[in-house]
């Protein structure tokens, strides 16, 4: 294929959308699954459906860059106990990372070809936004009982890992299950926002390299060039989408993403009813 001026322009607009909904509440699949339908890029349905996922590794990368003392535990500037407390946590987030590896692997190709629809996804963004607005009504008067990451438990952090299944629906979103997981048993809106951050590492790195040995290595120069300007742009974002949620949530809650998916999901349905399923002939 030729790459020209407007594929570059088209991956650049979909390594911002990826950048800026994979770490906010608003599910990226979602949203790259119907920004799609209209920024189509010249390449196979083969590529395409690797690229969106193989995409993230961008973003994953910069939460490596912002937490990558806090995630080292080899640190020379760390005491003893900190780098016990970096193990532990490592173990804690490979722990939580069992339930969506299991269900991913047996029924990752059931889900691509029943669930990656335009109806599925404005679905899932409506019931979780409810979802978001109702839990942090029932939150609003309790308090807490795990307000830093180190005094998260290994029974509260399998159960988020549970809630991560949910994610593997489109329109549900990694960090939008997780985060409702943490608040719901007991974290603090920053705690579960955290190690939502830091359990997306290994399952996005582990579906990608999937991703990846599916598709095969003989990547055109074209297609790699349109994947490395999609991580790149997804990373530069990622930074800046990171840094905005966790001082937005030191002082305010989620109701606003739940507000924002219901009112996208309403969006998406009307668009279905007047234009029709865009996913259909996938």
């Amino acid at each position: 294929m030729d790459l020209s001026i407007m594929d570059l322009l088209k991956t650049i607009i979909l390594g911002v959308v990826e950048g800026l909904t994979e770490w906010l509440p608003v599910s990226s699949t979602g949203h790259m699954i119907l920004v799609d339908e209209f920024i189509q890029l010249n390449v196979s349905k083969s590529f395409m459906d690797m690229f969106l996922v193989v995409i993230q590794l961008g973003a994953i990368l910069a939460v490596v860059a912002l937490n990558f003392e806090k995630l080292n535990p080899w640190s020379s500037w760390k005491t003893r106990q900190e780098k016990r407390e970096t193990f532990s946590l490592w173990k804690k987030v490979l722990f939580a990372c069992v339930p969506a590896a299991v269900i991913g692997l047996l029924f990752n190709d059931y889900m691509e070809k029943h669930f990656m629809t335009a109806q599925v996804v404005a679905a899932s963004l409506i019931f979780y936004g409810i979802m978001f607005i109702l839990v942090e009504n029932y939150n609003k008067h309790r308090r807490p009982r795990i307000n830093d990451l180190a005094r998260l438990d290994y029974k509260t952090a399998f159960i988020i890992g549970v809630f991560q299944v949910l994610s593997l629906i489109p329109g549900t979103s990694r960090s939008g299950s997780t985060i409702l997981g943490g608040i719901i048993f007991g974290t603090s809106r920053y705690v579960a926002a955290e190690f939502t951050f830091f359990l997306a590492i290994p399952v996005m790195f582990g579906a990608s390299l999937l991703k990846i040995v599916k598709f095969g290595l003989d990547f055109s120069s074209s297609e790699l060039v349109i994947l490395l300007v999609g991580m790149v742009t997804a990373f530069i974002v990622s930074i800046l989408s990171i840094k905005f949620l966790m001082s937005y949530i030191k002082t305010n809650d989620f109701k606003a993403f739940g507000w924002y998916r219901i009112i996208l999901g309403i969006v998406v349905i009307a668009y279905l009813l007047m234009i029709g399923d865009p996913t259909a002939n996938n």
